[in-house]
């Protein structure tokens, strides 16, 4: 893995503008938020949804107009629903790990923004960077988010070569398996070369669809004043061929209800010109950051309440796309989340560089929190460790899945929709969850959780019929208690 990347150039920002379609109509959606809630449109909608249909803005913005507490638990009960119809009881589990926080933008809300003199810069060297994941394969993680901020040493061949160095770390039985990533949007030919080594989703948020707020939080003369060629960036991705992208927008800068809005244009503009939305969608809520005061910056905070509203309203409205809820919340709304559709969070993660070093048992929660203001993007909701979070998930009745197989196998993009869309992939992932939480609790986990584990894997078992399929699930259980076999995927 070289660092010597500083002979990239920044993108010409004049060039950029004509690129992609500004498909975020601000008065339409702005008359939409003000329309009069209609009981039975909304009747209606909900039952679409029932049926798996994604829903139009139009439709979503209805769902949004009304705050009847009848009305709410519905919308509740059919996230909860389609949680169940679509996803399972499955929770899938990855952790962040930031490689460098040099950046050249000078965001108004972020940590790693140039103008923040509190921030200590670091990129991981290649030794760096290959204990990270020898740290992140001792607490049991299969898969990992690499992040990067947006700086001209952190070009497509540099992120490249690091997840080509992820992928290479053996630890006795475990290597990582899926590396998505967080970086700055590319052109066609950077995408290409992430999609050469393998990357999962390529993840990138707008932080906020509206424009002047865009603008007033991003200065002009960076890299992410161009509204434009952020927006456009899922779609440069999908035509080079990488076959998930992440979308996202960071609540608590402009209207809730208008994020939500601009999120299902986006997936809808995606699935209308691609024939696939995106893979997953993130809503993290602004926490204090580095530097940051949080006043000067938050003028629409979300309230819980309101915040598990845009989940399931979200989950009704793209009930294909995987929603992640980070560890930026408190452990209470994620639990809570997780009913209302959710389908990925993150656990045991660190956000500062190199922050897996410290990740003993003697750290305390406050001097988590106090590292990662000091030192990094923001503060942190959730603190846990990973066997923490794999025992409430297990006590609750969720299955923790580590599974990557879909990834590997091809079963990405509009593939995966095809396979999803009729149901399939509970046949497919929950075997998969199976197998790899059996890896977790056999490698890896705590008394409490191997006897939760073990529990939870026979109750699933008795869900499924007896036939071919069940046998071969408890052969390979049984394999991998037993012997190092690893990695049975279906």
């Amino acid at each position: 893995m070289s660092t010597r990347s500083s002979n990239l150039k920044l993108p010409d920002m004049s060039k950029l503008s004509t690129s992609g379609a500004d498909f975020i109509d601000e008065q339409r959606f702005e008359l939409l938020m003000r329309q009069k809630s209609d009981v039975g449109r909304i009747d209606e909608i909900i039952a679409k949804s029932k049926s798996k249909e994604p829903l139009s803005v139009e439709e979503t913005a209805l769902l949004l107009s009304s705050d009847s507490p009848d009305v709410v638990e519905r919308i509740f009960d059919t996230a909860r629903q389609l949680k169940r119809d679509i996803y399972g009881n499955r929770i899938v589990l990855f952790a962040p790990l930031y490689v460098g926080n040099y950046c050249m933008n000078d965001c108004a809300y972020c940590g790693f923004r140039r103008s923040n003199r509190e921030s200590i810069r670091r990129t991981l060297t290649v030794d760096e960077l290959h204990q990270q994941i020898v740290s992140l394969l001792q607490m049991g993680h299969k898969r990992t988010i690499a992040v990067f901020g947006e700086h001209v040493t952190y070009g497509p061949e540099f992120i490249a070569d690091c997840v080509k160095e992820i992928y290479s770390v053996r630890h006795g039985l475990d290597s990582i398996r899926r590396v998505n990533i967080n970086a700055a949007p590319l052109s066609h030919e950077g995408y290409r070369i992430l999609k050469d080594v393998g990357i999962g989703t390529y993840q990138v948020f707008q932080e906020t669809y509206h424009h002047s707020t865009y603008a007033r939080m991003h200065p002009a003369g960076t890299r992410k004043s161009n509204f434009i060629w952020r927006l456009d960036s899922p779609a440069r991705a999908i035509e080079s061929g990488c076959d998930d992208v992440g979308l996202g927008a960071l609540f608590g800068l402009a209207d809730w209800r208008f994020e939500v809005l601009s999120l299902v244009a986006h997936a809808n503009h995606l699935m209308r010109n691609y024939g696939v939305g995106p893979h997953t969608i993130s809503f993290p809520r602004m926490r204090p950051a580095s530097g940051v005061t949080l006043k000067e910056v938050v003028e629409n905070d979300v309230a819980d309440k309101d915040f598990l509203r845009l989940i399931a309203i979200l989950r009704l409205s793209v009930p294909y796309t995987g929603l992640i809820v980070t560890a930026r919340e408190p452990a209470e709304i994620r639990k809570t989340a997780l009913g209302f559709g959710v389908s990925q969070i993150d656990a045991g993660g660190r956000i500062e560089i190199g922050g897996y070093e410290n990740n003993n048992e003697k750290e305390k929660e406050k001097d988590i929190q106090i590292q990662a203001l000091e030192r990094e993007q923001f503060e942190l909701g959730d603190v846990r460790k990973l066997d923490e979070v794999v025992v409430q998930l297990l006590n609750d009745g969720y299955v923790p899945s580590f599974c990557t197989a879909c990834y590997r196998l091809g079963r990405t993009g509009k593939v995966f929709m095809e396979h999803a869309i009729p149901g399939f992939i509970q046949n497919m992932c929950t075997p998969n969850a199976l197998t790899t939480l059996k890896e977790y609790l056999v490698d890896h986990a705590s008394p409490e959780a191997q006897k939760a584990g073990n529990k939870v894997i026979q109750e699933e078992l008795n869900k499924i019929e007896d036939g071919t399929k069940k046998t071969e699930i408890i052969k390979r259980l049984n394999r991998i208690e037993n012997s190092k076999d690893r990695d049975l995927y279906f």
